[in-house]
């Protein structure tokens, strides 16, 4: 039946030691999650922050600054990106629970909130974290129809002259994208759809670039625009009412362009475990703000200083510039490429909201788990779900509808901007923080985080009102569904 004692011993030692080794490559494989053991590093977090935060909300500033003025913009650039820093480190710090280096990981954004604050507080976090992810989606379809437009536009003026007629809808191209992100959609997650992620992060760069090149030769050339301390004049450019609006709308607009919370808590569940994430996290944010923060000081400063009072709502749509026309055109194309990415990127995790929660409730259902492998070639294979693909392909039509209904670019960055803004950088970090630390009620401290989150949502409504009657002013000029540019 068995052997001597000394083999079983010997057999029990090699077990023991097979165990032993199981063990140590369980730690070298996995984290403390039993997930795959992460990588990231204070550097890689950077640039993916930096790609987060620089969208087409950069095209926007030179028209932003004009409204608020040299001393105006400026400091509500700078301002913004300071309490975007200090409430992304309070972020930060809540990544774990409840010690921020050794307690238990909160992967998302919501299970943060729910550590920290609770259920009633989840459900809040999550329905305007996926509102604001499904209004990004919508401004960006809206944006890349006006950056193939603009192409159409740019080529109707090289060769009519600039005083030519060159107006067109954009209902055709909005279509023709929609389309396009119906079989983009299909791509099964997010983890999937690093490369397009990676493509639109270089294009960002590269419209942007353009943007500020252009600029530079504007001035350069003699023919900026005029400039001045409080922006655009009352009595001359604007009525004393159109200023505030346009000063809140601007606002909005400086507000969307650091909006970039909602995908911070996944940037950080990258981040190796030693050092602690937390302190990783601040270092890369940081780095990620202060070089935004340089980049979009130098679209809106010389955006401001190449267009003065008169600046367009977007520097490359808006022409401004004319000539060279093809690299108008390699910029716009840029940008459609860049969205087209991006749509992807914020509307992936709505996706997957909905199909967990169609998984939940419907565990045994064949239309929502059942995957149908189809073979393209020998290395390419496609799964195909059949609630992947009806309620994706429902949502991209919704999005494209309601794009079409409401194409204001500038109005609907300042919308999504106001309602994003305070509740997701501002006012979760925050009450988590003070959660988290056990920050003493009517406390010196308490009022400053108070009084901050205080400030920030009288921003956020100035904003909010100042949009919403811009999209009025708008639908009164134009009709839902035949907006020309």
């Amino acid at each position: 039946m068995g052997g001597t004692k000394d083999e079983e011993f010997q057999h029990g030692s090699s077990v023991l030691s097979t165990n032993y080794k199981f063990a140590d490559n369980y730690d070298e494989e996995f984290d403390d999650d039993g997930k795959p053991k992460r990588s990231g590093t204070v550097w890689t977090a950077s640039a993916h922050i930096i790609t987060a935060i620089i969208g087409s909300g950069v095209l926007s500033l030179a028209w932003a600054t004009a409204q608020l003025g040299w001393i105006g913009g400026i400091g509500t650039l700078v301002i913004f990106s300071g309490i975007t820093l200090y409430t992304s480190n309070l972020l930060a710090d809540c990544y774990r629970s409840p010690d921020p280096v050794t307690g238990k990981r909160n992967p998302t954004y919501m299970d943060q909130v729910q550590a920290n604050l609770g259920r009633s507080s989840r459900i809040a976090c999550g329905l305007v974290q996926y509102a604001n992810l499904s209004g990004m989606v919508i401004g960006y379809t809206i944006t890349a129809s006006i950056s193939m437009v603009a192409v159409h536009k740019s080529n109707c003026f090289h060769g009519k002259g600039h005083a030519a007629n060159c107006k067109f809808t954009c209902n055709p191209y909005m279509i023709g994208l929609g389309i396009f992100e119906i079989f983009l959609s299909q791509i099964r997650n997010l983890h999937k759809l690093t490369w397009l992620s990676t493509v639109a992060a270089i294009m960002s760069f590269g419209y942007a670039t353009i943007g500020i090149s252009l600029a530079i030769a504007k001035i350069a050339s003699g023919s900026g625009g005029k400039t001045t301390l409080t922006g655009v004049e009352v009595g001359i450019d604007v009525t004393g009412a159109e200023k505030t609006w346009k000063m809140f709308r601007a606002l909005g607009d400086i507000a969307f362009a650091y909006s970039f919370a909602q995908v911070l808590v996944e940037i950080q569940d990258t981040l190796k475990s030693t050092p602690p994430e937390n302190k990783v996290m601040k270092k890369a944010n940081t780095v990620g703000v202060i070089t935004t923060t340089s980049f979009y000081m130098m679209c809106g400063c010389l955006g401001y200083a190449a267009f003065g009072n008169s600046a367009p709502g977007n520097m490359l749509t808006g022409f401004g510039f004319y000539e060279p026309f093809w690299l108008v055109d390699l910029a716009n194309i840029f940008i459609v490429i860049h969205l087209v990415g991006a749509y992807q990127v914020f509307a992936q995790p709505v996706y997957s909201k909905m199909e967990s929660l169609a998984a939940e409730k419907w565990p045994n259902s064949t239309f929502v788990k059942a995957e149908y492998p189809i073979k393209i070639s020998s290395r390419i294979e496609f799964s195909l779900n059949l609630l992947r693909l009806t309620g994706r392909t429902i949502f991209v039509i919704l999005i494209t509808t309601l794009a079409m209904a409401m194409p204001f670019f500038n109005d609907i960055l300042s919308l999504l901007g106001s309602i994003g803004f305070w509740p997701l950088t501002v006012y979760f970090p925050v009450e988590m923080y003070i959660a988290q630390n056990k920050i003493k009620w009517r406390s010196i401290k308490w009022f400053v985080l108070q009084l901050l989150s205080l400030l920030c949502l009288l921003v956020s409504l100035a904003a909010a009102v100042g949009s919403i009657q811009g999209v009025g002013e708008s639908l009164r000029t134009s009709k839902p569904f035949q907006y020309k540019v």
